[in-house]
């Protein structure tokens, strides 16, 4: 064997001769194979596994695809590669390309979570903010289009780095759905099996333009502002009595002779106990007058509904939903002043209660002005 046999030999040992991958985490997408100085031996073996897939990239282009199967690399299975080389060595020439391996298996229970809440118009409380839970699940199905537009040009392999970067997309595209769902507040934990569906519709199409298969998409819950919540309870409340508006305000008085009863004492105290005695003496007038009359013959009451439900912020406590002939009671008493923080469903945020037109009617004019001496 002369020299130059022997010098070939050295250097075609150099070269791979096996190529494969062996997923030890199970958290890997994406895996360049390692090969010194990109050489390839033309003949080497390539070994792709089952719920694998094995591109060759030549200068940061992608080129010929291989599915699971025992591979020899040779021109006539490679012809992007061939084609773009123009090769004139023989088979026993190494080629300069990189080998990237992708996971085509389904990645499941990824988690996604809102950050901040969505903002949902709705028909009885107006704007709401809902923060939302759920999980997902995704397969790489086009491995070329997920290198042009993952990995060549950002570099992420793991569903850690990737799952980042889709959860924006997912946010802002469930928000379209809930917009356009429809569905009220109300009925919106029965609705979640709807709303996956529609979240999945809009989030698909994203996913594919990235080479990748939504396998699976489910919002898991829903949770409303801690206003909104208050405000369900208490038409639950109602429902249970009936819904009446004499019931309500009885409902309302009483939780307010409560609330006094255990504030601390002062005036403040006195003047809810004051606001909530004649809150309920007006209640008790109208049902004693009602029953009065109930020999008569009259036309049975209707069902009312209890109108707009105030909310005050007193000594740093939410207090109420009350009724606004209560909350007029408790400003004639002194209780509920111009500066006092109320708030009502539709309502932007809290404000003083004078600012309120529908409150500022029951408040008491300011004082005359103090003659000079």
């Amino acid at each position: 064997m002369g020299f130059f046999d022997n010098l070939r030999k050295q250097v075609e040992s150099q070269f791979i001769e096996v190529i494969e991958w062996l997923d030890e985490s199970g958290d890997s997408l994406v895996h360049r194979f390692a090969v010194y100085n990109q050489e390839i031996k033309m003949g080497a073996k390539l070994t792709v596994r089952e719920n694998q897939r094995a591109l060759l990239v030549n200068e940061g282009k992608a080129t010929d695809l291989f599915a699971p199967g025992l591979h020899t690399l040779a021109t006539r299975n490679m012809p992007v590669l061939a084609a773009l080389k123009g090769w004139k060595y023989g088979f026993r020439s190494p080629f300069k390309a990189e080998v990237y391996f992708f996971s085509t298996r389904v990645f499941t229970d990824l988690k996604w979570g809102t950050v901040q809440p969505i903002m949902m118009r709705d028909a009885e409380f107006g704007m709401i903010r809902l923060r939302a839970h759920g999980t997902w699940a995704m397969r790489i199905v086009d491995p070329k289009v997920f290198f042009s537009t993952i990995v060549g040009t950002r570099g992420m392999t793991t569903t850690e780095e990737i799952a980042g970067q889709l959860r924006s997309g997912i946010l802002a595209r469930l928000s379209d759905a809930l917009a356009e769902s429809g569905i009220p507040a109300l009925d919106l934990a029965p609705a979640l099996d709807e709303l996956s569906a529609r979240g999945a519709g809009r989030i698909a199409p994203e996913f594919a333009s990235f080479g990748l298969e939504l396998s699976r998409f489910y919002i898991e819950s829903l949770s409303l502002p801690e206003e909104a919540q208050e405000a369900i309870d208490q038409r639950t409340r109602l429902g249970v009595m009936g819904d009446r508006l004499n019931d309500y305000t009885r409902l309302q008085a009483a939780a307010a002779i409560t609330m006094a009863a255990a504030a601390p004492g002062g005036a403040a105290g006195a003047g809810l106990g004051l606001g909530a005695g004649i809150a309920m003496g007006q209640t008790m007038g109208q049902t004693m007058g009602q029953a009065m009359g109930a020999g008569q013959m009259s036309p049975a009451p209707q069902a009312q509904t209890p109108g707009v439900l105030w909310t005050l912020h007193v000594d740093g406590v939410n207090q109420g939903p009350y009724a606004e002939d209560v909350v007029a009671a408790m400003i004639r008493a002194g209780q509920v002043g111009p500066q006092t923080l109320v708030w009502k469903p539709g309502a932007a945020g809290w404000a003083p209660a004078a600012t309120h037109k529908e409150l500022a009617a029951h408040m008491p004019p300011p004082p005359p002005p103090v003659a000079a001496s």
